[in-house]
């Protein structure tokens, strides 16, 4: 079973390679003496160092107390989260699906083997509880296969112990840097070896040159949301907050730059990715749009007063919710590995590497992009206007919904152009993202209202009251009543942001 940990940590070099005395430094009363362990860490990665190159860590590791399997996910700067598991012959299947997106079709094989003496001491506070532990690891690097590149070298490790001050670190390291220790400039043991050893190195990142023209700016859009994509993936395997929501949102994202920017990319090469990014947003959906829906439910159920609650709703709306939630996580992470998924993948990185350019891409950006989001503004407009011109029912729930996905197209359109068009951009994204929020209420109602249909059918089958749910169903009517009487007000009010963008 794998565990996971929340490492926060620094890492040093120092010639002389020991300790200087760490007593008294901020909450330090004590320093305890751990003795020292022996290790042994085989990194894995692929021939071209994928997780390397995106700071990932994958190593197989002996000795100590914490032997076995490491994956470690940057988090932030001097953060990872380091997930473990039981020492095998063969990668974990849990770790090499996290690292799935990075890897795909390659394989992963031994690159670098760590051995490391490793002398831990223990920074006590006044209670001798455990503040951080301190490490000096005399290291000596041997790159694979054999015979391979060498290395030795020399470093201290400062790791915060759980829920610990990170404030205690700039206090150690003040006492450190008295001492003549600084900062390693490696990121980590394996960046180290793999820039001291001999043979084929990991690929440093390039920083991205500032966008020029308008397809320099359509491409680092796409380019960042490409990356979120990749780098989103392990958190929605491991189901952490959020993730898949903001997975879903850089498909969207893709999506949208992909279609606003048709004078920019040859829509020839783009449209069947189009179709791949939107069935995966529909994986990604099946599960949110559930869980958004049933808390809407059980929120309007909770204001309902006692009297109104007949029957056994709550329990009812629970099971509901299991039944049509069951297996969609096991679905998602199925679609993430399979093959179809990494063909995405992979011809989003062929669309960054050889992007089909039509002639508006090398123009300056200011003219094309702004053409691109005024036309999107205007689209909007024109749904909008033609929902409400439909009588109330389901053909004007269906065009409000439509209008509500330009409104999210329109507000990525504008923001992918506010770094060459800055606040008249920035403006009609916000003026976008308003009418989003209001046309997504509607919608959550409509989406409400079917759900309630189908509750209250179902409560009838079971010889239970429906009441409560046409209770509900009446107060949903309601509510979409009143965005629909918002509506056009809303749209009057924020109709010059789109205007404004043909005047500058």
């Amino acid at each position: 079973m794998a565990v996971t940990k929340r490492e926060i940590e620094r890492k040093y070099e120092s010639a002389a390679g020991g300790l200087p005395d760490l007593t008294g430094a901020g909450p330090v009363a004590a320093v305890a003496d751990r003795g020292v362990d022996e290790l042994d860490a085989v990194y894995w990665d692929t021939d071209d160092q994928r997780l390397a190159a995106a700071g990932l860590t994958l190593r197989r590791r002996t000795g100590g107390t914490d032997a076995g399997w490491h994956l470690k996910l940057p988090v932030a700067p001097g953060v990872r989260d380091e997930i473990r598991a039981p020492l095998s012959d063969a990668v974990p299947p849990l770790l090499a699906s996290l690292v799935r997106s990075r890897v795909r079709d390659a394989e992963l094989r031994p690159l670098v083997r760590l051995r490391s003496r490793r002398a831990v001491t223990h920074l006590l506070d006044a209670d001798g509880a455990l503040l951080a532990e301190v490490s000096v690891d005399a290291v000596r690097a041997r790159r694979l296969p054999r015979p391979g590149g060498t290395a030795r070298w020399s470093e201290i490790e400062v790791e915060l112990a759980e829920d610990g001050d990170p404030a205690l670190l700039d206090t150690v390291e003040k006492r450190l840097r008295k001492a003549g220790v600084r900062r390693s400039p490696a990121a980590s043991k394996l960046a180290r070896a793999l820039a001291e050893t001999a043979g084929p190195r990991c690929p440093a990142p390039t920083e991205e040159p500032e966008p020029v023209t308008a397809g320099d700016h359509v491409l680092a859009r796409l380019r960042a949301q490409r990356d979120a994509l990749v780098a989103l993936d392990p958190a929605v395997r491991r189901n952490e907050e959020d993730a898949v929501h903001q997975m879903r949102v850089a498909a969207r994202r893709l999506r949208s730059a992909l279609r606003s920017f048709r004078t920019v990319l040859d829509r020839a090469a783009t449209d069947r990715l189009d179709g791949e990014l939107k069935r995966l947003g529909a994986e990604l959906g099946a599960e949110r749009d559930q869980e958004v829906l049933t808390a809407r439910l059980t929120e309007q159920l909770d204001r309902l007063p006692r009297a109104l609650v007949t029957g056994p709703v709550h329990a009812q709306v629970r099971a509901w919710d299991r039944e049509r939630r069951g297996g969609t996580r096991r679905r998602l992470v199925k679609f993430l590995d399979s093959p179809r998924h990494l063909k995405l993948l992979d011809a989003l990185d062929a669309l960054l590497a050889d992007p089909p350019l039509r002639p508006a891409a090398g123009k300056a950006p200011k003219k094309v992009l702004r053409k691109a989001v005024r036309k999107d503004f205007r689209t909007l407009g024109r749904r909008i206007e033609q929902a409400l011109a439909l009588p109330p029912g389901d053909d004007r729930d269906t065009a409000l919904h439509q209008a509500r996905k330009q409104a999210k197209r329109t507000r990525y359109a504008a923001e992918a152009a506010v770094p060459a068009l800055g606040a008249p951009a920035s403006d009609a994204a916000r003026a976008a993202k308003k009418l989003q929020k209001l046309l997504g209420e509607h919608q959550d109602g409509v989406m409400a209202r079917e759900a309630l249909r189908e509750l209250a059918g179902l409560a009838q089958r079971a010889g239970e009251s429906a009441f409560a749910y046409g209770v509900l169903y009446g107060r949903e009517e309601r509510q979409a009543d009143d965005v629909e009487a918002r509506l056009p007000d809303l749209w009057s009010d924020l109709r010059p942001y789109g205007k404004a963008l043909r005047t500058r």
